[in-house]
């Protein structure tokens, strides 16, 4: 395969995520200019945080002037999941050589989702494809965030409600995945315990405990799903 088939290939697996991005950034450019940063800062924010909760929450303590120990705090909070992320692809990474550092820092949900759920073009090496994905990934967020900066600048208009766009990104992705899964153990489980854990702890506190619940969950329960995951829907292609 060569590189421009290979980039085409990448692509097409992560054109929801550029569609998703592309709004999302765009989204956090407007408010990041509203709160009265420009395209630098956006393109700072996108290379070096590159976490679309985090820098939606940054806009606020940019502008509200937080201090460096309380945007700490904040940002292990927001990012806490990310924990868990990690230990799932442990196994993955182990062989990425060179590129697992990048990979690490680039592992976001979106790009989760396609990694854990695809090994790239058959007879390549999975962790090229992996590293390719988290790249293009960044590249769409950055690009609409500068975007964003640009036409918030340009149009002048009420930014409420844009926040709203993750929300809505996280529902897509939870919809393709449901429907390209033939298990859905965890899909269940995760709304399940978070539901749970929202009651219990409430809106504020809920996030943490629920990622641990749903994680240990996963160990537990990894074998029957993986066997579930790989038997045959009834009537269906085995394949």
């Amino acid at each position: 395969m060569s590189k421009r088939e290979y980039f085409k290939y990448v692509f097409i697996k992560t054109i929801p995520v550029f569609t998703g991005y592309t709004v999302l950034g765009i989204g956090f450019g407007i408010l990041l200019q509203k709160a009265g940063f420009g395209v630098g800062m956006a393109a700072l924010m996108g290379i070096t945080i590159f976490s679309g909760t985090m820098q939606y929450v940054g806009v606020d303590l940019l502008a509200g002037g937080a201090s460096l120990v309380t945007s700490a705090i904040v940002t292990l909070m927001v990012n806490a999941r990310y924990l868990f992320y990690g230990l799932a692809t442990v196994e993955k990474y182990k062989d990425a050589g060179w590129r697992r550092p990048y990979m690490i820092f680039g592992l976001v949900d979106e790009s989760y989702a396609i990694i854990v759920s695809d090994d790239g073009p058959e007879g390549e090496d999975p962790n090229k494809f992996w590293f390719y994905v988290t790249l293009f990934d960044q590249i769409y967020w950055i690009v609409g965030d500068m975007l964003g900066v640009l036409i918030g600048s340009a149009l002048p208009f009420s930014t409420e409600g844009v926040e709203f766009i993750m929300t809505a990104l996280f529902i897509t992705i939870f919809v393709d995945q449901w429907r390209d899964n033939k298990e859905h153990i965890p899909a269940v489980l995760g709304v399940g315990v978070s539901v749970v854990c929202l009651l219990l702890f409430g809106p504020d506190s809920f996030l943490i405990p629920a990622m641990i619940i749903i994680a240990v969950a996963l160990l537990f329960l990894k074998k029957p799903i993986e066997k579930r995951g790989k038997m045959p829907l009834k009537g269906g292609d085995p394949s």
